[in-house]
């Protein structure tokens, strides 16, 4: 059997990639279509896999400025010569999911998202960028309409679609109208360890981009005056200012030193709404708790009072409430990591060959 991959951007490496990870160690002969590869960004990651590239790569600031071609994206995705490959699998946050296939390809598609940019975050993500993509993105104002019109249609497209949370199922219903399966994506839960010793610190590791609400963590720690460490990189410089000197950038650090971090905390803050959430999982696979706003894919992975502790209001408030209430003796370690066990990479991997096999199946 001839399979594909389609991924969006190989340009950092997140979630979408561990996802894009676990596809090619299933399929290891598959080749990875993609708009855009930065080696460098990338590192090792995939530097073993047959990556084939849109023309658009080959653009002026093609790979570090690839928003600037928003409007060729579409026929760029399109332009993938698929006919040859009996299964195509698209790992899809924006456009992967809009490749042409032949008839009788089955075409199945991860969603991660409906198109952020384009509908949910739509107005946030504008008033976020800055310079000349701030420029760009107002030239390309009048083409986001189409680019709506296009990503719905793109959407009808796969033989079948895999949401990576519930929550991104009824996102999926409500943008594109299309049913699609629940299938969580893959943690490396085997990495993460408990440890029999805990630091009096509280943890968030994120990249740093305004949706993220490090924010509103800072302004409850700085009330709080309790220690906060802040793992990962991105617009540091106006949260460095608003921080008191109990708060603690390490910028971005190794897996290794990652999971020492984690094992060790009190708990992991998370202020965001994500659609599914792996730091959070990662966190409980080392026996910590998590302490997260009630809202996306974290509502569906914690467990209230059991796994961690869930806020209802995205204020610093209502996190520092959590905060002062919460005490580490009141979590079983073991029982944290044996929930978390339940979204490993085993169990992902084989979730979505069952789901191929039965897809195959049909006529």
């Amino acid at each position: 059997m001839r399979v594909a991959l389609i991924h969006d951007f190989l340009t950092q490496y997140g979630g979408a990639e561990k996802v894009l990870e676990s596809f090619h160690e299933i399929w290891p002969k598959a080749p990875i279509f993609t708009l855009f590869y930065n080696k460098k960004a990338m590192g090792d990651k995939f530097a073993d896999c047959d990556i084939r590239v849109s023309p658009i790569q080959n653009l002026p600031f093609g790979e570090k400025k690839y928003r600037w071609y928003l409007p060729l994206m579409p026929s760029a995705i399109e332009r993938f010569n698929l006919k040859e490959y009996d299964l195509v699998i698209s790992d899809c946050s924006a456009y992967a999911k809009g490749v042409i296939t032949h008839p009788h390809t089955c075409h199945i598609s991860y969603i991660h998202t409906p198109t952020r940019y384009l509908w949910s975050d739509a107005h946030d993500y504008i008033d976020s960028l800055k310079g000349g993509e701030k420029l760009m993105s107002k030239l390309a104002a009048p083409f986001l309409t189409q680019l709506r019109v296009w990503d719905k249609l793109a959407a009808q497209r796969p033989s079948a679609l895999i949401a990576n949370s519930k929550f991104i199922a009824e996102r999926i219903k409500y943008y594109y109208e299309k049913e699609s399966t629940v299938i969580y994506p893959p943690v490396e839960t085997d990495n993460f360890k408990i440890s029999k010793k805990i630091d009096n610190y509280f943890l968030i590791i994120s990249r740093l981009r305004p949706y993220k609400r490090v924010d509103l963590a800072i302004q409850a720690f700085n009330n709080l005056k309790m220690p906060l460490k802040i793992i990962g990189g991105g617009d540091k410089q106006g949260l460095e200012k608003m921080a008191g000197p109990n708060i603690e950038f390490l910028g971005f650090v190794s897996d290794k030193e990652k999971v020492e971090y984690l094992s060790h905390c009190q708990a992991l803050i998370h202020p965001q709404e994500e659609d599914f959430g792996i730091t959070a999982v990662e966190t409980m696979a080392a026996g910590r708790p998590v302490i997260a706003y009630q809202a996306g894919g974290v509502s569906e992975t914690i467990i209230d009072n059991q796994t961690g502790m869930l806020f209802k209001e995205q204020t610093w408030e209502s996190l520092a409430e959590k905060v002062i209430k919460f005490n580490s003796k009141d979590f079983n370690p073991e029982k944290i990591r044996e929930h978390a066990l339940s979204f490993s990479k085993k169990r992902f991997k084989k979730e979505i060959k069952s789901f191929v096999q039965n897809c195959l199946a049909k006529p």
